[in-house]
């Protein structure tokens, strides 16, 4: 299956790597590189994450890696929709 990130969970993405990079660029890269690894199994293992507590749809999933939650959809493809930090709450409007 198909892999495709929306421009929500890119942005996200860059903004929680700025913050990490701010303390220690290294470990922001290394953080990146495995989080792109882990979504790449999704394709072939999208059932890998738990579903989302919030929401109780089998449709919608999350990994978590580090502090922050990697929340998807799964249908003819997995779209990555948004990162949240594990502290955050999960809005409507991100998915």
């Amino acid at each position: 299956m198909k892999v495709v990130w929306s421009p929500l969970a890119l942005q996200k993405l860059g903004d929680a790597a700025e913050f990490i990079a701010a303390d220690n660029p290294v470990a922001a890269k290394k953080w990146v590189n495995h989080l792109f690894d882990k979504t790449d199994l999704l394709g072939s293992m999208p059932e890998m994450g738990r579903m989302v507590p919030e929401l109780l749809d089998a449709n919608y999933r999350e990994i978590i890696i580090g502090h922050y939650r990697i929340i998807y959809s799964v249908s003819h493809e997995i779209k990555v929709l948004t990162i949240r930090h594990c502290r955050q709450q999960l809005s409507e409007q991100e998915l």
